[in-house]
């Protein structure tokens, strides 16, 4: 089998690459960082010993997924997992956030995702089989002050993600949307102290244990993926919670600056 993975020079994404490359997996590792690209991808080759190739692409770009599948036709690569990990974050109000951040997020969240899995999921279909990953958040449930672009268009990948996932399940092509919430990465800022006491108390997922437990339900076709209990649970307190949380989140973390462009 071939997964072709976005995102796939750091973080979850790399972790991606890593443990389909034990699973015996090749590769078409994509992202627009050149150099870290690279070096991942020779190091997994090296490892693992299965066939690695990579693309430094920019996914904002609007041919993206045709130059994606130009070139796998071109190396002879049939792709039978897709993997749309690659995303951005901000944390700051909507009306602040530069032009070129909110046109990001759609280009990246939205028109990527979309034509990727339209393009592949096409040729998964006419084969007749064919697994498609697509990484939401447990923001998605939450339109909080401060992630406005981003729980709006995690939203979006989760609905079409559920859709998509409906659509092709007669033609035995597979589509489940991982909402990940807390994952033990540099993306809280937390010490790393109190991020290995998150851990052990199961507040946040080690990256390691996310991607084993994502990649277990994407081959079970399970069409949606929220990692632990108390995510599950956090989804309907952050509903109920009243306007009184919500701006106090605001007053205590966006007026008080501490993420800005």
């Amino acid at each position: 089998m071939t997964a072709l993975v976005t995102g796939a020079s750091s973080g979850i994404g790399l972790e991606y690459c890593r443990q389909l490359a034990d699973m015996g997996v090749n590769l078409v590792m994509v992202s627009n960082q050149e150099a870290e690209l690279a070096e991942c991808a020779r190091s997994i080759c090296e490892r693992s010993g299965v066939r690695v190739d990579s693309i430094c692409l920019d996914l904002t770009q609007a041919d993206c997924a045709d130059r994606l599948l130009e070139f796998t036709d071109s190396i002879s690569l049939e792709v039978d997992i897709l993997i749309n990990n690659a995303g951005i974050f901000s944390f700051y109000p909507l009306i602040d956030t530069p032009d070129r951040k909110v046109d990001a997020f759609i280009d990246l969240h939205i028109k990527a995702v979309t034509s990727l899995s339209r393009r592949f999921s096409a040729r998964m279909r006419q084969r007749g089989s064919g697994y498609i990953l697509n990484m939401s958040s447990l923001a998605c449930w939450a339109p909080m002050p401060g992630i406005a672009m981003y729980s709006a268009t995690k939203a979006y990948i989760r609905v079409v993600t559920r859709a998509l996932h409906y659509e092709l399940k007669d033609y035995g092509v597979s589509v489940t949307a991982a909402c990940p919430g807390g994952i033990a990465t540099s993306l809280f800022g937390l010490p790393d102290n109190l991020m290995r006491l998150a851990v052990r108390l199961h507040a946040v997922d080690t990256v390691e244990s996310f991607v084993r437990k994502a990649l277990k339900r994407m081959f079970r076709r399970k069409s949606q993926y929220i990692n632990g209990l108390l995510n599950r649970i956090a989804i309907f307190a952050v509903g109920c919670a009243p306007s009184c949380v919500r701006m106090m989140i605001k007053h205590r973390m966006l007026d008080k600056n501490i993420c800005r462009p």
